[in-house]
């Protein structure tokens, strides 16, 4: 009897423990140029809380990174405990012009990682910039939905949608977003990311 009521009261805490979310991406997770408190992990916590979830958004961006070089820190970067994972990685690989063969290796051991661990995960996907040439645009735009379709995890196709190009919305390099760039990428990726606690929260029987 003991034994039951300690194992109820266990799985209490974890349902009542808010949704531990771990953004692991590159600059534009890190929030290069801005305050950290302006930066994608940051803002999307505050956004998810705003629509009454309790959540935290746990800042793993380094900037700089590839794929493969996120594979390499993946299982520090991402502690026990953790419920959720937004993956952002892919486009160092792309303005760096790599294999998308290797970026797509990459990825899917990152998700195939995570969700051997129970970890939900949500992809964020990355498009090739049209300079690159129609054959690697089409090659590498493709690695995140096939990804996400064949390890069956949420998908939010561009990352950058409504921000890429956008002189307004970035920094004077045009890479990297503005405070009000990444407000733009939250309130885009938002529904995924509710979708995500939503699992989470499915998972844990509430």
């Amino acid at each position: 009897m003991i034994a039951a009521v300690g194992l109820f009261t266990f799985a209490s805490a974890a349902a009542a423990a808010p949704v531990r979310i771990v953004a692991f991406g590159d600059s534009l997770t890190a929030g290069y140029g801005i305050p950290r408190s302006a930066a994608f992990p940051a803002r999307l916590e505050a956004a998810l809380k705003a629509k009454g979830l309790d959540v935290r958004v746990e800042n793993a961006g380094v900037s700089g990174e590839t794929a493969t070089q996120g594979l390499a820190r993946l299982d520090w970067s991402v502690p026990q405990g953790t419920d959720a994972v937004i993956v952002e990685l892919g486009a160092n690989d792309m303005l760096r012009g790599l294999d998308p063969a290797t970026t797509r290796k990459a990825l899917a051991e990152i998700v195939a990682r995570l969700k051997a661990r129970g970890i939900h995960v949500l992809l964020a996907g990355m498009k090739a910039a049209p300079n690159l040439g129609r054959p690697y645009q089409e090659t590498f735009d493709r690695i995140f939905p096939d990804i996400a379709s064949a390890e069956g995890v949420l998908l939010y196709p561009f990352f950058l949608d409504g921000v890429a190009g956008n002189r307004t919305l970035n920094l004077q390099d045009g890479l990297h977003p503005t405070p009000e760039g990444v407000d733009r990428i939250v309130a885009g990726i938002l529904p995924k990311a509710q979708e995500l606690v939503a699992q989470v929260e499915a998972a844990r029987g509430k």
